[in-house]
């Protein structure tokens, strides 16, 4: 068994010193070089970023692509000049999203859609996801409105509608001239312009009626576009069923071929209210006569222009009419009408229209003190298409030099009629 050396005594106060550590092993000349220390510092840092970086994007997808909270599909309004926060605030107010409006704007700077954010109307389907919220603003996919112009109203009551209609933004300058709109159903996002309205429908018109106009049959007598429109108004204003748009149209053209007055009541009615489109009353006897460029009782031929905005239908029909040699048509009761080519046909078509009348009404209305008498065979036709009063008509013995013209249609949307009672016409 070894022995332990022997410890050598130490002094008291060099018992108290510590105990001198060895100094740590010089680090080598290369580890002490500056490009090691700085890279070492970059690819720890790199690697910092690189772990943050995939951290970030792992749950910036996961929030992206997470389903968002809507129940059902909804319409939310982005106002224009709106920035980012406000349009998160509003998509949070309105339960698209749930997530903190910062998050919504880093989505946005994630998707690099900043500066293609666009104001309108937008409809978000049931759990949108952040990208697809911001996706459906970047690509405007705004709501579109349909909005149905019916036929046969005046450019005043149409601009009256568009008006009245608050998807729409702004004030018409100018009254559009008659017969330059093109009724149909368009689609339109809110706050769209009414002057945008007015020109849209001014552009399809002309496009529509150039295409029409192309097509017109060569025998048609109108020599202009301009004539088309008006022959077409007054067809929509005479007729509302498709069925017969074609034959009314012929009716006309054949009276302007022999040099027949149109007598076309809705005519009269437009050159006493112009673009107000309704009488709200029968028309007077007196009215009849009453001198005015649109009074086709009176003037030979078309009047100076259009009466209403004609739908594609009636322009069709007054470009190409069917081939009939009908010059009278009326009310045959049921919603129709009964056409004819002689007077004395057309007569007794009056007569069944109003015996059918004698055995609905049971009273009989008595004739207002300016309503015309009852009319003889070879006189002035009987006027109204509206009258309230049935007036017997008088044996025919032989047309009239000028025979009267087809009666009007049953009351449509903006046409002439203003009372439920059918037509009483003898024409």
């Amino acid at each position: 068994m070894s022995e332990r050396p022997p410890i050598s005594p130490r002094s008291p106060r060099a018992a108290l010193e510590p105990e001198q550590v060895p100094p740590p092993p010089k680090r080598s000349e290369r580890a002490r070089n500056p490009f090691v220390v700085v890279g070492n510092a970059i690819i720890t840092i790199l690697i910092i970023l690189m772990i943050g970086a995939g951290t970030v994007y792992y749950y910036g997808r996961q929030m992206l692509e997470t389903p968002g909270p809507l129940q059902e599909d909804k319409i939310v309004n982005i106002p224009a000049r709106a920035g980012k926060r406000d349009i998160a605030d509003a998509l949070l107010r309105e339960g698209v999203i749930n997530v903190n409006p910062w998050v919504f704007i880093g989505g946005v700077f994630a998707l690099k859609a900043s500066s293609d954010l666009k104001p309108g109307e937008y409809s978000f389907q049931k759990k949108s996801s952040l990208r697809d919220v911001i996706a459906t603003i970047v690509e405007g996919k705004v709501v579109q409105h349909a909005v149905t112009i019916p036929e046969g109203l005046t450019s005043e009551q149409i601009v009256a509608r568009l008006t009245d209609n608050d998807i729409f933004s702004g004030s018409v300058r100018e009254m559009p001239r008659e017969g330059t709109l093109l009724p149909e159903t368009y689609k339109f996002p809110r706050g769209t312009t009414r002057e945008q309205v007015i020109q849209r429908m001014q552009q399809t018109q002309k496009r529509v009626l150039a295409e029409i106009w192309e097509r017109r049959n060569p025998d048609v007598l109108v020599k202009s576009p301009e004539q088309l429109i008006t022959l077409a108004s007054i067809i929509e204003k005479e007729t509302g069923r498709a069925d017969e748009r074609s034959r009314v149209a012929a009716v006309f053209t054949n009276r302007l071929r022999q040099r027949i007055k149109l007598q076309s009541d809705p005519t009269i009615i437009y050159g006493l209210v112009g673009g107000k489109g309704t009488l709200g009353r029968p028309i007077k006897r007196s009215e009849i006569t009453q001198p005015s460029p649109y009074n086709t009782y009176v003037i030979e031929g078309l009047p100076p222009g259009p009466i209403a905005n004609p739908g594609r239908a009636s322009l069709e029909a007054a470009a190409n009419p069917a081939r009939t040699r009908d010059l009278f048509f009326v009310a045959d009761g049921t919603g129709g009408h009964a056409f004819t080519e002689t007077y004395d046909q057309h007569q007794k078509n009056v007569a069944k229209l109003r015996a059918l009348e004698k055995q609905i009404q049971n009273d009989t209305v008595e004739p207002s003190e300016d309503a015309p008498p009852p009319t003889a065979a070879g006189a002035p036709a009987d006027t109204n298409p509206t009258a309230t009063t049935p007036r017997p008509a008088a044996p025919a013995k032989k047309p009239p030099a000028r025979p009267a013209a087809p009666a009007a249609a049953p009351a449509r949307q903006g046409a002439a009629q203003s009372t439920a009672t059918p037509p009483v016409v003898q024409r």
